[in-house]
């Protein structure tokens, strides 16, 4: 069963090997023509120099910026998100009009914001309080350049809340029903619903119309199709099947080097003019 989505390099994964600016040309080399990024700083505002580098970077490796998280604190140290952590609401606002200003600079619409954990001292009620009058804050930023904001289901965090699909909606649906805000997606990564033991093929039957961005990587590993035991062209037939018309992040970990990487997918298949129907 074959699919004819659109696919693009996550190049806070893959690509690794080479300092983060020269990633994108690496990945218009390697025959795509579109990208995404975890954030790309150390801080929640870099300075406009580092900005500009940023930019720049992108424009001129000729690839399509498609998908950009919003700063999510020290990820490497475990963090995975400020939306939902009451103490650095101010910091995540902050870093919301650097994130919707890149994207207007690079033509990107869709921008994921990671929930964040379950922080000690603090309630879950105080918590799911603050997430989704933060995704509210970005959602209407995001509005002002025709912007979505992304909920996401995280693996391999235990208190990372949001482990299925419905745990996300639920938040989504929070934001909808309590802050009048409709620019409020799922981003289905099929690795995290699937490690996490969500119905994946019910998810997609379910909700299609409500996913607004996928990701994939193979299971067990975290490494590129084929590696492992998901039914992914499957289901990414079953997506298109159902309507859905974005694009396919691949945020995987080469099981060798980036650019070995791509053997699962025919060249002639990367570009999103090969998708174009």
């Amino acid at each position: 069963m074959d699919h004819s989505l659109r696919h693009e390099v996550n190049c806070s994964i893959l690509f690794t090997e080479l300092p983060l600016l020269e990633r994108p040309a690496a990945v218009k080399a390697a025959g795509f023509d579109a990208v995404e990024f975890w954030w790309p700083f150390a801080e929640a505002v870099p300075a406009d120099p580092d900005v500009d580098a940023f930019v720049t970077a992108v424009q001129d490796a000729g690839v399509q910026l498609v998908g950009l998280n919003f700063f999510a604190g020290d990820m490497p140290g475990g963090d995975r998100g400020l939306v939902s952590w009451p103490a650095r609401a101010a910091e995540f606002r902050d870093n919301v009009d650097v994130t919707v200003g890149i994207g207007e600079r690079l033509g990107c619409t869709a921008f994921n914001a990671l929930y964040g954990n379950r922080v000690d001292g603090v309630s879950a009620d105080e918590q799911d309080e603050t997430g989704p009058a933060n995704l509210a804050f970005a959602a209407r930023a995001a509005a002002r350049i025709g912007g979505t904001v992304l909920v996401e289901p995280v693996s391999g965090t235990p208190t990372y809340p949001l482990k299925t699909a419905a745990d996300a909606l639920a938040v989504i649906d929070r934001v909808r029903t309590r802050h009048d805000v409709s620019n409020v997606g799922l981003l289905a990564d099929l690795y995290h619903l699937a490690v996490n033991g969500d119905d994946v093929d019910r998810v997609i039957a379910d909700h299609v119309d409500r996913i607004a961005h996928v990701q994939i990587a193979d299971a067990p590993g975290r490494n590129e199709p084929g590696t492992g035991g998901l039914p992914l062209m499957r289901q990414l037939a079953a997506l298109e099947a159902g309507g859905y018309a974005g694009w396919v992040g691949l945020e995987y970990k080469p099981s060798s080097t980036s650019a070995d990487s791509f053997g699962w997918l025919p060249r002639e298949r990367r570009t999103s003019a090969a998708a174009a129907h």
